[in-house]
């Protein structure tokens, strides 16, 4: 029994619910936001309130019930408030900064690292600060992966891409031999 997908999930003032055979429709103020439903989980829009529920008893059923009741809620706050990731470039010579409809990045290589902005997200650098933000929590939170994993941060000495507030782990490394 799914304790997430139990809970009617509220719609508030000035957000549009919409359920067809084989999608969901989500708009408001900040967009309109669509995503594929699977067979197995049933959706149903009802008194400014949605409700999730599985289709049959199978595992399967069983399994969409909470993913599906947590997307539908991840849609109604993204349409409303902007979900935000922010990076953070650190390292001499790091930076950031925008090109166009790019980021460019400069992190180390010989060249400079050209990132393509997908459209529902917006970017911008302040003092190599990457705020990223956008009604998709999936789109948002999947562009921030790409664009740590360009130079992830090392372990020696922190230099590279991370999200703000994230500790890293740094390691001791080499100690110089002592002559005997």
């Amino acid at each position: 029994m799914s304790r997430i997908g139990k809970r009617p999930i509220a719609i508030p003032a000035g957000t549009e619910v919409s359920v067809s055979l084989s999608d969901i429709t989500v708009k408001g103020k900040g967009g309109t936001l669509a995503r594929p439903t699977h067979p197995a989980v049933s959706i149903t829009v009802a008194n400014d309130t949605v409700l999730v529920e599985p289709a049959g008893k199978s595992r399967l059923s069983r399994a969409l019930w909470g993913t599906y009741a947590a997307h539908v809620r991840n849609m109604i706050a993204g349409v409303n408030q902007p979900f935000v990731k922010k990076l953070q470039v650190e390292g001499i010579g790091y930076r950031a900064e925008m090109a166009g409809k790019d980021i460019k990045l400069q992190v180390g290589f010989s060249h400079p690292v050209l990132v393509n902005i997908p459209d529902g997200v917006t970017v911008a650098v302040e003092k190599n600060v990457i705020p990223i933000a956008g009604a998709d929590k999936d789109k948002v939170g999947q562009f921030a992966a790409n664009v740590r994993a360009i130079k992830k941060p090392e372990p020696y000495k922190g230099k590279g891409i991370r999200y703000e507030g994230e500790v890293i782990r740094i390691k001791q490394g080499k100690k110089a031999a002592t002559a005997a």
